[in-house]
């Protein structure tokens, strides 16, 4: 048990976990983080790439004994996810965070703790820095923007890697191999707004879906948690055939690839409609307190008179759209696998709605391991976006990880697996985007799987890491990479 920081930043994970931790990261703000794995390898003699998509790519030698053994590419991305609590004072473009231990989990203070994917690069810097672990040669590559477009990965050029052998670290369970996942594309809803002017007699309040879960809207999206955005247009569409209303402003969410936690609306109401939206409110919250009962019983809806210095409000037609777009945009689970128990096989979260001076966006994850699927998926959010007059922009598409029965490299972490607990490890594939589908697309025949510890509510500031479970992890990485000897 490591009852401290002072005492787990000896261990040599945990050392750089804790480096990488004091730099600010997240998804386009890796130039700091790209730049300190740059002098890392620079320090050491070691061969080191950095692109012009801030990819770090380093190459070290085989230990001696292990010069005939294949080529390993190991993979991590140096980007996070960067969510606080409300009311939180933390800058993610420059603060640290702030790391504390609870029980044997590692946690930050109120927000991300970034070990998606940070426990990668600490695995990876542990081991290009060791002296004592015989291994194969090495080629690293740290990416960037895995947690939002994945142009890191995309961008990445192939020709530099010489290695068939793929270990992504980017997985979150231990005792099971990732082999694996589904492809994505990131769709938004671009609906313009007219505007118009509120009457002087109406009042301004703010509307607010607070205290759910969140989550990964891949690993989560079948847990059954509250998206606030949806739960806002219920709402919303609710009010509309009770009293009339109008309003100014809405938005959901943070980022595209996380359930939405919060929501909120501003609206105009007359005076004497106060009393009438209190008590809808309150009955929609025990509607949803009812129907989340289970998986987010914290959910909670509150409204409270708001100060504005606008009289601008949507027209009545942008009102009706927004309302609709809201009710209608899809959200969850479309389909499960056949083949594998328990696998979502085709999903969309509703993770982002935001409000411009002029237009609302709707951001929209969309996964499958099923391409035709993906496909599908995109063709009716154009669709309804074509009904409700949207533009649709489509970005960050990357490829799904398909499953390959005849891989060596994974009846090897089978077999080390096997000798080191004797038992076997489970074999998974996952409803998210990890980027060992882009690295097959570019590298003919490349042979991958993907590993790593028990992290919990990963993309929420309530992400947390097993500290036993990283060190577990960490020992059959090495092991397994010390059993690539050829003779």
């Amino acid at each position: 048990m490591y009852n401290n920081l002072q005492q787990l930043t000896q261990h040599i994970v945990f050392h750089y976990f804790a480096e990488i931790s004091a730099i600010p990261r997240g998804s386009g703000n890796e130039q700091a983080i790209s730049d300190y794995l740059v002098r890392f390898a620079q320090e050491r003699n070691l061969k080191v790439i950095q692109d012009e998509a801030l990819n770090v790519i380093i190459k070290k030698a085989a230990t001696a004994g292990y010069e005939n053994a294949p080529t390993v590419i190991i993979q991590g991305h140096m980007d996070m996810v960067c969510e606080k609590n409300e009311g939180t004072v933390h800058d993610f473009n420059k603060d640290p965070l702030q790391l504390r231990i609870i029980g044997d989990m590692l946690y930050a203070t109120d927000t991300t703790l970034g070990a998606d994917n940070g426990i990668a690069v600490a695995y990876a810097l542990a081991l290009l820095d060791a002296t004592d672990i015989p291994h194969p040669a090495l080629e690293v590559v740290i990416t960037t923007e895995e947690e939002t477009t994945m142009n890191g990965a995309i961008a990445v050029d192939a020709s530099h890697f010489t290695g068939k052998v793929f270990i992504n670290l980017d997985s979150e369970e231990d005792g099971k191999l990732l082999v694996s996942s589904a492809g994505g594309v990131h769709v938004t809803q671009v609906l313009p707004i007219e505007w118009a002017n509120a009457s002087h007699d109406k009042i301004v309040y703010r509307l607010q879906i607070k205290g759910l879960k969140g989550g990964h809207s891949g690993i989560s999206i079948d847990k059954g948690r509250g998206n606030s955005t949806k739960l806002l247009g219920r709402v919303l569409h609710d009010l509309a055939n009770e009293v009339p209303f109008d309003i100014q402003q809405i938005s959901g969410g943070l980022k595209s690839n996380a359930i939405p936690r919060e929501a909120q609306a501003v609206i105009f109401i007359s005076p004497t409609d106060v009393s009438k939206v209190n008590e809808k409110i309150v009955q929609w919250e025990q509607i949803f307190k009812n129907e989340l009962q289970l998986a987010d019983p914290d959910v909670s809806i509150s409204v409270e008179q708001n100060d504005s210095h606008s009289t601008a409000i949507f027209s009545a037609e942008t009102k009706h759209k927004v309302i609709t777009a809201l009710l209608l945009i899809p959200h969850g689970v479309q389909a499960m696998s056949m083949g594998v128990n328990g696998l979502v096989e085709s999903s969309t979260n509703l993770g982002v709605v935001t409000t411009t001076d002029t237009a609302i966006q709707f951001e929209n994850e969309i996964r499958s391991s099923i391409k035709s699927a993906k496909a599908h998926m995109v063709t009716q959010a154009t669709s309804l976006a074509d009904m409700l007059g949207c533009e649709v922009l489509i970005d960050a598409d990357y490829p799904e990880w398909p499953y390959n029965p005849d891989s060596q490299v994974r009846k090897l972490f089978e077999e080390t697996y096997r000798e080191k607990y004797g038992k076997d490890i489970e074999i998974i594939a996952v409803h998210a985007g990890i980027e060992c589908g882009v690295f097959i697309e570019k590298i003919p025949g490349l042979d991958a799987v993907s590993l790593g510890p028990d992290m919990f509510h990963v993309h929420t500031p309530d992400e947390h890491v097993s500290i036993p479970s990283t060190i577990n992890n960490w020992e059959y990485f090495i092991y397994t990479l010390k059993r690539m000897k050829v003779d």
